[in-house]
């Protein structure tokens, strides 16, 4: 029997979870609120787990293509004291696989493939239990009614309220997020700060993150600690309160916080070209709910975390899951979704616990709790 299965958000969870219904040959109705593929940036690099993300791309058909646009490389990091002194200079070796890098725009478009995505579908609410299925009511007025309606729309989710009341809380920490263009070409400099793939550098309650992408682009990211205005959704304090639109102002104000540091470290916002301010958001570390027949969430959705490395991963490994036990479930679609979500609960449980302790390290008084961090971690 083939189910009428929806799902919103066509960001990496969602895309796996309707890949590999569409492997299966289930059909599969993707919705997602922006009007193309490249309605905005899609967004910084993501380093995808061979235990995780791989696997996923794996169950979906598409490991082979994964590696042809993968950058193995880009898995090198380097740790700066704040006066330029290298800590950490790790870089893998030519075989490892074990996490390597992809821009987010290549990852999407990789996982669009055949995929019939409704664009432009933004859903308003999501409301079960009604006679004919799940209703999804769209910002235009229309209906539609589902038997299954995935829930794959991130932090803010508006296929949540439909089984939890949770909404996400500050973590404290804030991050500011900047780019350099033609890096290789413009700033060589910088090009060798950065290396093949990031460099970070840590002080007391802040960092600098560079991270390579393709095409001699790089994603820098000044994070620090801040209150948050609740009234306003904005931070107030140092490095906020600023028009965005003033670039100059921005980085003057961001240059102030991390005033002392090494001139090479802070050339990183001196060049950035404009400046997006990104509150850290989470959602409770034991996320659950109350099982409700005809909706689940995936990712962010259900178990928003800080962003250490796994946020992704997790949601296309529980994307691949869910699709696999649908397809190939005798016609208990209800059992396999409540079985699916104990199973997510537990894991994704574990590492939202793992991902709070580190951002509490990385963003600490005491700068050498990264660097410790980073050991643990590493591959030696």
């Amino acid at each position: 029997m083939r189910r009428r299965i929806a799902v919103v958000g066509g960001g990496p969870a969602g895309l796996t979870f309707a890949r590999v219904l569409h492997r299966h040959d289930h059909p599969v109705t993707v919705l997602e609120r922006d009007p193309a593929p490249d309605a905005r940036p899609p967004g910084g690099t993501l380093d995808l787990h061979e235990e995780m993300g791989q696997l996923a791309l794996g169950k979906a058909g598409l490991l082979a293509g994964f590696r042809a646009l993968s950058r193995p490389e880009g898995q090198a990091m380097r740790i700066l004291d704040t006066d330029g002194t290298v800590l950490r200079d790790w870089r893998p070796r030519p075989d490892d696989r074990a996490n390597p890098e992809i821009d987010r725009g290549r990852l999407r478009d990789l996982l669009l493939g055949p995929l019939d995505v409704r664009w432009g579908r933004g859903v308003t609410e999501v409301v079960p239990g009604t006679p004919d299925g799940t209703l999804v009511r769209f910002a235009d007025g229309q209906e539609e009614t589902f038997d299954l309606v995935v829930g794959a729309d991130g932090a803010w989710s508006r296929v949540r309220p439909a089984v939890s009341s949770a909404t996400p809380h500050y973590t404290g920490v804030t991050l500011v997020e900047t780019s350099l263009d033609d890096v290789d070409t413009r700033h060589p400099g910088l090009a060798r700060l950065i290396g093949d793939g990031s460099v970070a550098v840590y002080g007391v309650n802040r960092g600098l993150v560079a991270q390579r992408n393709s095409g001699g682009h790089v994603k820098v990211y000044a994070q620090f600690r801040a209150p948050l205005d609740r009234r306003a959704g904005t931070d107030t304090g140092t490095g906020a309160g600023l028009d965005l639109s003033d670039v100059e102002a921005v980085r003057s104000d961001l240059l102030a916080l991390f005033d002392g540091w090494a001139p090479s470290v802070l050339d990183l916002l001196r060049h950035g070209t404009a400046f997006v301010r990104r509150p850290l958001h989470v959602l409770p570390v034991s996320h659950t709910w109350a099982h409700v027949p005809g909706v689940t969430l995936l990712g962010d959705a259900a178990h928003l975390m800080p962003p250490l490395g796994v946020g992704a991963n997790l949601a296309m490994l529980e994307g691949a899951e869910l699709a696999e036990s649908v397809a190939t479930a005798p016609g208990d679609l209800d059992g396999v979704v409540r079985a699916f979500e104990e199973r997510m609960w537990a894991r994704a449980g574990r590492w939202a616990e793992m991902t709070a302790a580190g951002l509490e390290r990385l963003v600490s008084p005491d700068p050498a709790e990264a660097l410790a961090l980073f050991d643990e971690v590493q591959p030696s």
